[in-house]
């Protein structure tokens, strides 16, 4: 059976649909990169904002459109949505967040023990999402209350997958020739905290990196509160890649508080201090919600300030939009959306000046960048573009394609959102 694949949203649903692709290639089944050559569709979905459910049911139509035999939804929208998503043209099963761990075994009639075995050796996915990176999902669901979140309806109460489930996992993924792993959950950081004895995410980073030949090793969003003193350690090993994605969502200490975050502005200063002395050249990026609930002029002025302050080397911003069942959308002080939008595009400005300002302290220098994309441009050149450890995209031309490969280059000059480099 041929069989089609397609995500919407974080890296979490990226490892997911990495790891339905496994699945089904154990069982004999062929990935395609095209739903018209499909035997069977599978959308992995979200819904953590409207946005990204509209992005879904789009998802689902497109691969409709292309004349996929049948459909399966899954993910976050089809669980808190699954009339809505069973009435999508195509769509002939709903498979709900509980059960997508076991999505192949109950598709095939195959018990889960038949997957339970040594993984394969990773392939990318065929088409557009040829990563070089692993995404691999070591956690899922959370226990915080964030008022503004629906993830915790769709993907209910933490879960950690054992330490050798995860190593061995790492393993497949570097004998299939991945350069680099990423570290994936819901809440990443709460990794281990619900095993027998508990552990801490540092314990898995530190055994991945003492059990594995992993060339990088990065992690994915992690709440500032579940960082210990001394988590930093960690990045003695150079192979643990320079970057923190820490979600501030918003610099105002009022604002915090109605989103229930376990955090305030100073303590997630004092945070970046400790990590930027501990770690030399590190990246940290963020999330930022504009137009909260009840969010003043004089609030969001907070927000700004400290978001320059911080001199952030990237970030996203999202404007607020209420998710059913969540308490955010019961709060009263609905921001009117032109000025939600007015205060997103100024963040977004904001994260824009200070990456240019982080990009500008590499011109000249010399790092290692792992090359996602080959591009022919001309008769034997290729435009190459990548990541460095610290993620800053680089773009540079060979000779020949140099996918999924690492290699030092000089950063010559900054464009609008990277840099352009030589290989040397």
């Amino acid at each position: 059976m041929k069989i089609f694949l397609d995500t919407v949203g974080c890296r979490l649903n990226q490892a997911e649909i990495e790891a339905i692709a496994r699945q089904f290639r154990a069982a004999g089944h062929e990935i395609v990169a095209d739903a018209a050559e499909a035997d069977l569709a599978v959308i992995n979905t979200c819904t953590v904002t409207a946005e990204a459910a509209s992005d879904s049911r789009a998802a689902i139509r497109r691969a409709a459109r292309r004349g996929a035999a049948q459909i399966v939804a899954t993910g976050c929208w089809a669980t808190l949505e699954p009339q809505a998503a069973a009435a999508l043209p195509g769509v002939e099963r709903i498979v709900p967040n509980a059960e997508k761990d076991g999505l192949a075994a109950g598709l095939l009639g195959l018990p889960q023990a038949f997957f339970d075995l040594e993984p394969l050796a990773r392939q990318p996915l065929p088409g557009l999402r040829a990563r070089t990176r692993a995404f691999l999902k070591v956690q899922d669901g959370c226990d915080n209350a964030c008022t503004f979140c629906i993830t915790t309806l769709a993907r209910g109460p933490g879960r950690s997958r054992p330490p050798e489930a995860v190593l061995a996992e790492v393993r497949a993924a570097l004998a299939g020739g991945t350069q680099e792993i990423v570290l994936t959950g819901v809440h990443l950081g709460s990794w281990g905290q619900d095993l027998t004895p508990p552990r801490r995410l540092g314990d898995l980073v530190a055994a991945i990196l003492a059990g594995t030949a992993t060339p990088r090793l990065r992690l994915s969003s992690l709440e500032p509160w579940d960082l210990e003193p001394d988590f930093f350690a960690l990045w003695q090993d150079s192979r643990l890649c320079p970057h923190l994605h820490l979600p501030l969502q918003s610099g105002s200490p009022t604002v915090l508080r109605r989103m229930a975050r376990k955090t305030t502005p100073e303590t997630f200063a004092g945070l970046l201090a400790a990590a930027r002395t501990a770690i030399p050249d590190l990246a940290v990026t963020t999330d930022l919600i504009a137009g909260f609930p009840g969010e003043s002029e004089a609030e969001f002025a907070e927000t700004l300030d400290f978001v320059r302050a911080m001199q952030f080397a990237g970030g996203h911003v999202f404007t607020y939009s209420p998710r059913p069942g969540t308490a955010a959308a019961r709060l009263a002080g609905r921001v009117p959306g032109t000025v939600a939008r007015r205060r997103g595009a100024l963040l977004r400005q904001a994260l824009a000046e200070s990456a240019q300002v982080y990009r500008a302290r590499f011109v000249g220098q010399t790092l290692s960048v792992l090359w996602e994309t080959a591009s022919p441009i001309a008769e034997g050149r290729w435009r190459l573009e990548g990541l460095t450890g610290n993620y800053v995209r680089v773009a540079a031309e060979a000779s020949q394609p140099r996918w999924n490969r690492i290699d030092l280059v000089r950063l010559e000059k900054q464009g609008n959102d990277g840099l352009t480099a030589r290989i040397v």
